[in-house]
């Protein structure tokens, strides 16, 4: 009877032991964090001023004069084309971002558009931004994006105000 009580005791110290190895257990949390949604908006639309030219084709380039966040334009010319006296409106095209506070974000830029007189297109393209690719938002969850680019004109245009048919669509997007 001795022998049939030990055995006993030990076969349930088996069960016991198998049944304190057969499960385990342990819990996580869940969070996310909801930032503020990147915002591009327009300021100003980018404007190439007065322009005169001949009939040799040539070029007119606007880009940012320090390479900084500035309004201060670097217009430039090639082949053909003169500036007159007047030089009238010459801006880059500034927009204003907005989101999360110092996130970064990559910047696309169009190809290729086209500004029209009448059925005239001038292309307009080469379009290079400040900041470049990407940006950083400031502490306070903004950043001034400034576009410029390069109107090229074949030598046959007509004179008058040439406006976008095409848009110069700028993208941004969290990094």
């Amino acid at each position: 009877m001795k022998k049939l009580f030990v055995i006993s005791i030990i076969l349930m110290g088996f069960a016991a032991s198998a049944f304190a190895q057969g499960n385990a257990s342990a819990t996580a949390t869940a969070s996310a964090t909801i930032v503020t949604p990147i915002a591009i908006t327009k300021v100003t639309d980018m404007n190439f001023g007065n322009i005169a030219k001949n009939s040799t084709s040539g070029t007119v380039t606007l880009n940012c004069a320090t390479g900084t966040d500035t309004t201060t334009v670097n217009r430039s010319k090639t082949g053909g084309v003169t500036f007159p006296n007047v030089n009238g409106t010459v801006a880059l095209a500034h927009f204003h971002v907005s989101g999360q506070p110092t996130y970064t974000y990559a910047i696309t830029l169009p190809g290729t558009v086209h500004i029209t007189l009448s059925s005239t297109d001038v292309d307009l393209g080469e379009f290079a931004s400040v900041p470049n690719e990407t940006g950083t938002l400031s502490e306070t969850g903004t950043q001034g994006l400034f576009v410029g680019g390069t109107l090229t004109l074949v030598g046959t245009e007509t004179a008058g105000l040439y406006t976008g048919s095409g848009v110069v669509e700028v993208i941004v997007d969290y990094n």
